[in-house]
């Protein structure tokens, strides 16, 4: 039986145990592993670059721009705001007095210094007076000398009419001539006129006397008006010499109201008109703001370096005596203002020009129809509506090329003077000016820079457009009525509700203005936004 299942055994199949088959399988799996881990991250990075890819597809071609991704989004709020004439002036005292010296001699004594505060009739500084005082003796000593002079050509004026009344009742009695009658009469009329000259002299000499005590009065000084005392010219032991000129000594001052003198170019001078409200500021004076009301404008202009500016004045309050002579103001004169309205940024405007449009029309709504065919992002490229501070410039430069004749016949019939024809052998650049000169001006006059006699414009409301933002994220151009305007804000009058949102400026990618305008945009680059035209972008508020 062994021996025949030996046999048997050895004629069939090996037989494996479960341990030797487990055995094998531990071998294997390794090395399966490696192989299939490849495979395995090659299909889900396939798979990952496959969604990705149809993410973006689908982002750039199905899936329309947010534009608040490409421009800033700025709401229309309630404010104030104000259309201003700006300039640069110096306080004065409105009120002031130099004081000078109305005798010679030397300065004796000065009772005062600057910042003194006195009241009228107070004692400044005293002129040596012996000179005036030997003169007031003087004059009383020949006036006693008259009065008794008077006495004797008295006594003479009687004698002499007695004489000449016993020689009248003598020729009445035929005991006299007619010759000694004729003397009498005579020597009254002589002693008569000698007392009349006697009496001139005496009036003579009183006047005298009184400008001598004048004199010596003047050689005390008193202030003339209640102030301070602000500058002192002269010192003490100084002889002075009024024979020739007053000297002056020092001045007086009433601060408690100081006028602020500015100069106003011609350009801006036709918008101001009196009792127009104005305030200023000063440095140092940390935002506080000093108001009041335009008084007059000075008609003689003063001409530096071919400039021409007028002096425009208006005064202020100073009881707490923080305005001090000769301050720097930075005057702004209220040309329009409007409260709690619908503001816009400026950049946020397009204003529809009235006069002939300029090169660049036609090309420019070609390419931006182009551009909007193909369906591309449009940028910003709103400008702010008519800046009213560019209009001045335009103004100023409009009034540079003319003569002073043709200034005055601007501002008195509104209408901008030509200028002359250019010579003939003037450079290109000059004959092509003169040429553009008449479209200038009547730019000039479709601007409103040239509507009346006073040269001041009338800035009535305006039509413009603007991008609204709508419910579902598109963009809409809006046709808007625009008025009051600055460098920052534009007023709406209508088209447009509180809580609307207007295309602003195009947003920057950070770094870009600092690298394409240098130490410029660089102050752009902190806000990260752009309005139209290069303007950073200020909020609705305005400038704080």
């Amino acid at each position: 039986m062994p021996a025949t299942q030996s046999t048997s055994d050895a004629g069939s199949k090996p037989a494996y145990s479960r341990a030797t088959v487990c055995n094998n399988f531990s071998r294997t799996l390794p090395s399966t592993r490696k192989s299939l881990w490849p495979r395995l991250t090659g299909l889900v990075a396939a798979v990952a670059l496959l969604a990705g890819g149809s993410y973006l597809s689908w982002k750039t071609w199905f899936q329309a721009a947010d534009p608040r991704d490409q421009y800033q989004i700025v709401s229309v709020q309630r404010g104030d705001i104000e259309d201003l004439v700006t300039a640069t002036g110096t306080l004065q005292p409105r009120d002031y007095v130099d004081v000078g010296a109305q005798v010679s001699g030397q300065l004796k004594k000065i009772h005062v210094e600057v910042g003194s505060i006195v009241q009228q009739g107070d004692l400044l500084a005293e002129i040596d007076p012996t000179v005036l005082l030997a003169n007031v003796d003087a004059s009383r000593a020949g006036l006693r000398n008259l009065q008794a002079n008077l006495l004797v050509r008295e006594a003479a004026l009687v004698l002499a009419r007695d004489q000449h009344l016993r020689q009248k009742n003598l020729m009445a009695a035929d005991a006299t001539t007619v010759e000694a009658l004729r003397t009498a009469e005579n020597n009254l009329r002589s002693a008569e006129a000698q007392l009349a000259a006697q009496k001139a002299s005496i009036e003579q000499t009183q006047s005298t006397l009184r400008a001598s005590e004048a004199n010596l009065n003047y050689a005390r000084i008193y202030a003339p008006i209640s102030g301070a005392v602000v500058s002192v010219t002269a010192r003490q032991g100084q002889t002075l010499n009024a024979n020739q000129s007053a000297p002056i000594l020092l001045r007086v001052a009433d601060l408690s109201t100081m006028t602020v003198q500015t100069q106003v170019s011609e350009a801006d001078v036709g918008r101001l008109r009196v009792t127009m409200p104005v305030y200023f500021t000063t440095l140092g004076s940390q935002g506080q703001r000093w108001y009041g009301q335009l008084r007059k404008v000075e008609p003689t202009p003063t001409v530096t370096n071919n400039v021409v500016l007028y002096n425009a004045l208006f005064d202020v309050p100073n009881a707490d005596q923080r305005l001090m002579t000769s301050m720097t103001a930075q005057v702004f004169f209220i040309a329009a203002q409007a409260q709690g309205t619908l503001l816009v940024p400026a950049g946020a405007v397009q204003t529809q020009p009235r006069g002939p449009r300029r090169q660049g029309g036609p090309a420019g709504a070609a390419s931006g129809a182009a551009a909007a065919a193909s369906g591309a992002p449009q940028p910003a490229t709103s400008v702010p509506a008519e800046p009213w501070q560019a209009e001045r410039e335009r103004r100023r430069a409009d009034m540079a090329h003319m003569s002073d004749e043709q200034r005055r016949r601007a501002r008195e019939s509104g209408d901008p003077s030509p200028r002359p024809p250019p010579k003939a052998d003037a450079p290109p650049a000059e004959r092509v000016a003169a040429v553009r000169a008449p479209d200038q001006a009547a730019e000039a006059v479709n601007r409103g820079l040239f509507t009346g006699p006073t040269g001041m414009p009338q800035r009535g409301p305006r039509q413009a457009t603007v991008r609204v933002i709508d419910a579902e994220g598109r963009i809409e151009e809006r046709r808007v009525e625009i008025g009051i305007g600055n460098r920052v804000q534009v007023q709406v009058l209508s088209g447009l509700a509180e809580g609307d949102e207007v295309i602003a400026g195009q947003r920057q990618p950070a770094g870009a203005a600092s690298g394409a305008r240098g130490g410029q945009g660089a102050g752009q680059q902190r806000s990260g936004l752009q309005g139209g035209g290069g303007m950073p972008i200020m909020p609705p508020g305005g400038p704080r």
